[in-house]
């Protein structure tokens, strides 16, 4: 697949980059792309949740009640889960959600992802660029450009640039990240990812190997 090269101004440029049909163009494996997008946001859970159980719980331990005669169950006390204020029964823990998968199923989903989102043409190239001092209304510009203002917007760059971040930073739709750190989750989250020249010269260096 070829694909023509913009400027940042929106305009098409003479140069084309041709796609890795290895890359952009494999039949996509939906259970690859599942398990990755799951473990990107298992990895991204905290685990800090914690309810007290009844052992936790400040209270009297008198019987609020006889044992017997009453037609109705015993209680203990009023740390019982069934009564208002009581302890939680089975209430979470604080745990790790994390797992691992392995490097040749991370790198089949994000093929997987990268190769949906060219088939929807969603994939736009840019010519290298660099701002000489961060200013958001310099990358407003540049979306405005693509007709791409209200759209969810991943920019991939070979390598990070801290003008281009902080530019962008305000932006709620908008992230960007350097090629070695692109993942399953951030491409299918995005409606269209931007890739400057070199960084898909990158990404074909890192997922060229089967």
């Amino acid at each position: 697949m070829e694909l023509e090269v913009y400027n940042i101004n929106g305009q098409k440029t003479a140069k084309k980059v041709k796609l890795n049909d290895n890359i952009f163009g494999i039949e996509p494996n939906d259970h690859a792309i599942y398990l990755d997008v799951k473990q990107h946001q298992a990895n991204s859970r905290q685990g800090t949740h914690k309810t007290k159980e009844r052992g936790e719980i400040r209270g009297s331990t008198r019987k609020i009640k006889r044992q017997k005669g009453t037609g109705t169950a015993r209680m203990g006390s009023i740390k019982n889960p069934i009564l208002r204020g009581g302890g939680r029964t089975f209430g979470p823990r604080p745990r790790d959600y994390s797992f691992k998968l392995n490097k040749k199923l991370k790198r089949i989903a994000r093929k997987s992802a990268l190769s949906y989102k060219a088939k929807d043409n969603s994939i736009i190239i840019l010519e290298d660029f660099a701002f000489d001092m961060p200013k958001t209304k310099n990358f407003v510009e540049l979306l405005k450009g693509f007709e791409l203002q209200d759209k969810k917007v991943l920019l991939v760059l070979n390598k990070n640039d801290k003008n281009v971040y902080l530019s962008t930073r305000n932006l709620q739709k908008i992230k960007v990240i350097s090629a070695t750190d692109i993942n399953t989750y951030d491409i299918l989250n995005a409606n269209n990812i931007f890739f400057v020249e070199s960084s898909v010269e990158e990404i074909e260096k890192l997922y060229s190997v089967n």
